[in-house]
């Protein structure tokens, strides 16, 4: 009897179920296996299928050597290989780690700029010094730094508010400014571009003021149609003050119709008339692989593996293809952001935003410059272009993705981003 009383009183002692479960939470993660990211994850090998095998047909007839298609599958391997990995360690070991991680990317960044270097290290394409040739594959520092460059910025944002302020906005563009200048300097305009509107979505999510982006990104604009103006303007003087010619000629293509200023599509013109010729012949649901593979050989297409691959895409599948894959891409997208809305880790949830960003944009200037409403900047289709360094990345933003979704917050987590709407000042 007594030691029945004596038992009754030591589960009375015990705090409650939920409240032991909620001590618990608070030093262990869950595990879950239903969530978003696998949208990301189906869009991704689906995106990846379609890569390969419009990689194939691209040099069906090229008489190419290098079988990029093979080659593609060999690095998407590793690159599934590397997303699992991401998914292993919590990825708030990525917010403690993420300076030396920034050394680690910037480090070759800086290499491959130095003069001195051998060009049996770093080889000059077109001009462009961005790659660092290992003998197996050639990596490009500027795709690793995006990976990085998100996460810097997420553990930067996460307990802060100074964002709140106009002026709080310096040093998140003074973060983005060290690795667009590194990277324009290569020149690779295209890349840069990417980090303006990844910065701008995770401000948005950490919960900056849209009055002071909005005027922020007007000055921006502003400011980049005068350059623009002065640069064509020069431009038929011969002179190229603020931008490099090849740069000039990109915007000419694009703006030439409406100044009136004449095309020549066997010059500055050439890869932009040939990509729209070559969409146009996609017609509706396209051709057939011998027909389509024929079409894209004699378009003489350049880069039509790279980054070009996309009116190969639309000359074998025709309308209902780039429908396709503009609507995988809207998926791997919006499977991101609802990753990022059921996370409650507040650098959780900035980093998926900047990546889902990243991706969202670089295929939509990709997808925009081959259908002539952009400037050519050179910037593969995430998953589907033929890539070492941009595919192993690529697979490296599915990992955290996926690292993010499947770990549920704890049970008691602190509110984040949520402030009390006068002085912009955080709610503790």
């Amino acid at each position: 009897m007594s030691v029945s009383i004596a038992n009754a009183k030591a589960q009375s002692d015990k705090p409650p179920r939920y409240l032991m479960q909620a001590k618990q939470g608070q030093t262990r993660q869950r595990i879950s296996q239903r969530h978003a990211g696998w949208l990301v994850l189906f869009s991704t090998l689906a995106l990846l299928a379609v890569g390969v095998t419009s990689i194939e047909l691209a040099n069906e007839m090229s008489g190419v050597s290098v079988n990029y298609a093979k080659k593609q599958l060999i690095i998407a391997g590793m690159g599934l290989v590397i997303a699992f990995f991401c998914t292993i360690p919590h990825y708030k070991w990525l917010a403690y780690f993420r300076w030396p991680l920034a050394a680690i990317t910037l480090i070759p960044l800086i290499f491959v700029l130095l003069p001195f270097v051998p060009e049996s290290i770093v080889t000059p394409r077109n001009g462009a010094r961005r790659w660092i040739n290992l003998g197996l594959m050639d990596v490009q520092p500027s795709e690793l730094v995006k990976v990085t460059y998100v996460a810097i910025m997420a553990g930067y944002l996460r307990y802060r508010d100074t964002y709140r302020r106009f002026s709080g906005l310096f040093m998140p563009a003074f973060i983005a400014f060290v690795p667009m200048s590194l990277i324009l300097v290569e020149p690779d305009l295209g890349t840069s571009l990417l980090f303006i509107p990844a910065l701008v979505a995770m401000l948005i999510a950490a919960g900056a003021k849209l009055s002071h982006l909005i005027t922020t990104g007007s000055l921006a604009f502003l400011f980049a149609v005068v350059v623009i103006a002065i640069s064509l303007v020069a431009a038929e003087r011969g002179d190229y003050p603020l931008l490099r010619e090849h740069q000039v000629e990109r915007i000419q293509t694009v703006v030439g119709p409406y100044l009136g200023i004449d095309s020549d599509e066997q010059g500055r013109d050439f890869q932009a008339s040939r990509a729209k010729t070559l969409i146009g012949a996609g017609g509706t649901v396209g051709h057939a692989p011998t027909k389509a593979a024929a079409f894209v050989h004699f378009s003489r297409l350049p880069e039509r593996h790279n980054d070009m691959i996309f009116p190969v895409i639309v000359a074998r599948w025709g309308f209902v293809g780039a429908v396709g894959v503009i609507g995988l891409y809207v998926l791997w997208v919006g499977g991101a952001l609802l990753v990022a809305a059921s996370c409650k880790v507040a650098f959780g949830r900035i980093l998926v935003v900047g990546l889902a960003t990243m991706v969202g944009t670089q295929a939509f200037i990709n997808i925009g410059m081959t259908l002539g409403l952009l400037p050519i900047t050179g910037m593969t289709l995430p998953f589907v272009s033929a890539g070492g360094s941009s595919l192993l990345a690529g697979f490296m933003m599915v990992g955290l993705i996926m690292n993010v979704a499947m770990r549920r917050p704890p049970y008691l987590w602190r509110p984040s981003f949520e402030y009390d709407g006068d002085d912009g000042a955080a709610v503790e």
